[in-house]
This record gives C-alpha cells, structure tokens and sequence, in this order.
C-alpha cells in the first residue's frame, strides 16, 4: 500500500491511481503515472477529478458484474474436445441437456 501526499486536482493519491478508471474517464490520459499524475500526449498533466473517476470505477465495476455469469460459464463447460465426444456417444441432446444444466445454474441478469 502506497501513502503520500501527492494531489492531482482534487484526486489525492492514497493507495496508487486507479488506471483503468482514469483511462475511461479521460481517454486523452496516454501515460498515468501512480507518483506524478495522468498526462495527455503532449506531456500535460491532466487535472484528475475524484469524482469523474469513482463514476468511472463503477461504470467498469457494474460492466464486470453484468458477465459474471460468462465467467462462471466458462469455467465449468466442458472442453471442446470432452463437449464433442459426448455428442458422439450421447447424442446431441444429451450434450443440450448438460450445456442447459451449466446456463440455468449461472443465468443472465
């Protein structure tokens, strides 16, 4: 954890800057520095508004919570390979049926 001093605008920097969000924020920001501040591409440093950038973070954060369920999806489809062998012995509708188990566990919001 990073503690100083240091204050872009009325962005003060406790723990390091949240890249991401100042990224969204501020598409101009081309290189963010954690201990000198966000700069546009001609060297300028942008002034950074703590509040634009928690409204950022949470756009990014609610976009990774709307495809939680793609993730969790994922993780516990069979592989390609297993999917098609259970096609070819099973049939396709035993292979529906375990791919629908896996959707209804982990449906869409």
């Amino acid at each position: 954890m990073r503690f100083n001093n240091n204050t872009y605008g009325d962005y003060n920097l406790i723990m390091g800057l949240d890249h991401d969000a100042i990224r969204s924020a501020y598409p101009e920001a081309v290189t963010i520095d954690d201990g000198t501040g966000a700069f546009d591409i001609n060297g300028k440093q942008l002034t950074l508004d703590s509040a634009k950038v928690t409204a950022a973070r949470k756009v990014l954060d609610d976009a990774w919570a709307a495809t939680e369920y793609q993730r969790k999806r994922k993780e516990e489809y069979p592989s390609w390979e297993d999917q098609m062998d259970k096609i070819y012995h099973s049939g396709i509708d035993a292979w529906k049926a375990d791919i629908k188990a896996i959707k209804d566990k982990y449906p869409k919001p």
